[in-house]
Formats: C-alpha cells, sequence, structure tokens
C-alpha cells in the first residue's frame, strides 16, 4: 500500500500521544475492535469507536459475508449502532483503524465512498461536523479530519430528494 498523501486539509499526528487523552483511548478502542472484525475472505480487519457528546463510546467492527455486497464496513456498525439507542447524544469524533495481518499498513485506513456518504447523513442529522481519526494498527501516523466534507466536498444531500 502507497503511502498516504492526504489533498485535503488535514493535521497529522505522529504519535497518539501527540492526542488529547479522550481521543488516545478512542482510537484505542478502534485498534481494539479490529480484534472483533469478521474477516476470513478479505483478512483485513477495521475497527471503529465514536465518542458522544456525553463521553460514551460505541464500538464497531466489519462483519463479512460469503455474499459479498451483505458485509458491512465497521464505520456503519458503529453509526447504525448509535442510530438506534443513542440519536439524542451528539457524534464528537470517529475513530477508524485496520490491520492486515499479513503485511504491515504503511498509511491510516480511509473510509469508503458508502461510509463517507453514511457519515455525511449523521453529520447533517446531528448538525455538526464530526472530527475523524484515521490510522493503522501498529502505525503511529494517525490523522485528523474536521468532518467529512473534507473527504466528500459534493455529498448526495437530502434536499435533493424530490
Amino acid at each position: 500500500m502507497a503511502k498516504l498523501k492526504p489533498g485535503f486539509p488535514h493535521t497529522t499526528y505522529k504519535n497518539i500521544s501527540r492526542l488529547p487523552e479522550h481521543i488516545q483511548k478512542l482510537v484505542k478502542k478502534a485498534h481494539l475492535q479490529t480484534k472483533s472484525s469478521y474477516a476470513p475472505y478479505s483478512n483485513f480487519y477495521v475497527g471503529a469507536a465514536l465518542l458522544l457528546d456525553n463521553k460514551k463510546i460505541i464500538v464497531g467492527c466489519n462483519q463479512e459475508n460469503a455474499s459479498y455486497p451483505l458485509c458491512m464496513c465497521a464505520e456503519r456498525v458503529a453509526l447504525y449502532t448509535y442510530g438506534t439507542s443513542h440519536t439524542k447524544n451528539i457524534i464528537k469524533a470517529l475513530a477508524i483503524s485496520a490491520h492486515y495481518p499479513t503485511k504491515p499498513l504503511t498509511a491510516p485506513c480511509m473510509p469508503c465512498g458508502a461510509c463517507r456518504q453514511v457519515i455525511q447523513e449523521y453529520e447533517s442529522r446531528q448538525g455538526k461536523a464530526i472530527d475523524i481519526y484515521v490510522t493503522a494498527v501498529g502505525l503511529d501516523t494517525i490523522i485528523k479530519i474536521k468532518g467529512i466534507e473534507q473527504i466528500l466536498p459534493a455529498a448526495f444531500q437530502q434536499d435533493q430528494l424530490i
């Protein structure tokens, strides 16, 4: 995997210790969630963790299926879990981490297009941007993105529906 050279506004942290303590905890939860992933086909393990305004953390991990279209990304698992019972709270931050056991990752794991669109929906619902922290297990680099618009500038919006 090539090194990520972000062409969007972001902040790069070269070590987790540079992050605020509550974000360090969030990133560590995302790392830990990679161990709960069900990824027997790709062997690409992804964990996600959401930090709510009440300091609660909600986690998710990718879930694969032999019928590939039925797979679910870690970010969406966490966001949909939030959507079932925590919608009175604001999502402050999302941490995403990946682990590929046969080859160390050399760049942070960015959310896929579908997850970017779902993150946009949740930002729109709550009327506030979500800080997104992307990294990989064993990688020192963490990239902070201030809101999904930085990496999804032309999102499909609710007001485009007829």
